[in-house]
Parts: C-alpha cells; sequence; structure tokens
C-alpha cells in the first residue's frame, strides 16, 4: 500500500485514517492535504474504501494505484492550463503596450481630421437681432410659400420651353438630313 502511495507522497501530505466498523468492516480514508491556501480543492478529493480485511489486501493497492494516478494526472493538466493562460495573459498585455504605443506615437506625430477642420474654418459668430426702427431700413423678411410657389412654377415653364426646343431641333435636323 504504501509503494503505491510514494509517487503522490513525493506532491503533498497524505492523512490516513483506519477505522473499524460492524462486524469485520474497515474502512480506509486517504485524504490529501493542501500545501498552501490556493490549491485547487479537486487535488484534495479524498478516497475512502470499505471492505473486510481481505478485500483490502487484495483490492486496495489497485484502487491506490488508480486514486494516485487520476490525482498525479490532474495536477499536471491544471499546471499544463495555468501556465498556458499565463503565457496567453502575457502576450495580451503585450499587445496592448505596443498598440497603445502606435497609438500614442499617431497622436504625437500628426492631427487629426477634426483637429485640423476646427482650426482651419473659424467658428462663424451669431449676429445680435436688428431691432427695427421707424427710420432705418425695413427687416428683411422670410420667403414666403406664395413666392416659392412662383418660383417652382418658372422651373417648370422653363423646362417644358427646353423640351419643345428639343423637339423642333430634333425636326430641323432631321428636315436637313
Amino acid at each position: 500500500m504504501f509503494k503505491e502511495l510514494a509517487p503522490y507522497l513525493r506532491q503533498r501530505a497524505v492523512l490516513l485514517t483506519v477505522t473499524h466498523l460492524e462486524e469485520d468492516q474497515i474502512r480506509v480514508n486517504i485524504i490529501p492535504q493542501k500545501l498552501k491556501e490556493g490549491d485547487n480543492n479537486a487535488l484534495t478529493t479524498p478516497l475512502s474504501v470499505t471492505g473486510t480485511a481481505e478485500e483490502l489486501d487484495r483490492e486496495l493497492p489497485a484502487t491506490i494505484v488508480d486514486f494516485v494516478a487520476a490525482h498525479l494526472q490532474l495536477k499536471n493538466t491544471l499546471d499544463k492550463a495555468k501556465a498556458e493562460m499565463d503565457e496567453a495573459a502575457r502576450t495580451a498585455q503585450a499587445e496592448a503596450r505596443s498598440k497603445a504605443k502606435t497609438l500614442v506615437k499617431k497622436d504625437t506625430a500628426k492631427p487629426t481630421v477634426a483637429a485640423t477642420a476646427e482650426t482651419a474654418k473659424p467658428t462663424p459668430k451669431a449676429e445680435p437681432a436688428k431691432t427695427a426702427s421707424l427710420f432705418g431700413e425695413p427687416a428683411p423678411q422670410a420667403p414666403t410659400a406664395e413666392s416659392d410657389a412662383d418660383e417652382d412654377d418658372g422651373i417648370l415653364a422653363e423646362a417644358a420651353e427646353d423640351e419643345q426646343m428639343d423637339e423642333n431641333g430634333d425636326e430641323d435636323l432631321d428636315e436637313a438630313a
């Protein structure tokens, strides 16, 4: 039994308890101890086996071998996953730093489009409202709906004249040919 536990004992301490139960039954508990506070709880999963003395002599060594192998494999898997996560975190931090440096270089190298537009165009100032005077010029009035309608009619009339000219011009070209 101790020969089977030896590889696991190199990794962590183990608490063994052996208890006599009813009649000829014996319970063996193998409880791995935490090495430090941050240890994963899966690495301290206990093994509890109950049987007669003959059954334990026959089956306990193979059960301990399986238990130790599962724990060592789990420890290796957790260590490998942690190492991969640490490497990914370092890579992500390095990429973030390089992106931040390139953004800082771009910001200091040339101004942004918005900044050049702001410096190129002075902002127009709002003119103060003029008060009407009895003796001054009349205030300009906003165009009315009637003047807009007159303007639209004029544009439509010009377009109709252009179409007639095009039709007449095409007929003149046909006659000349």
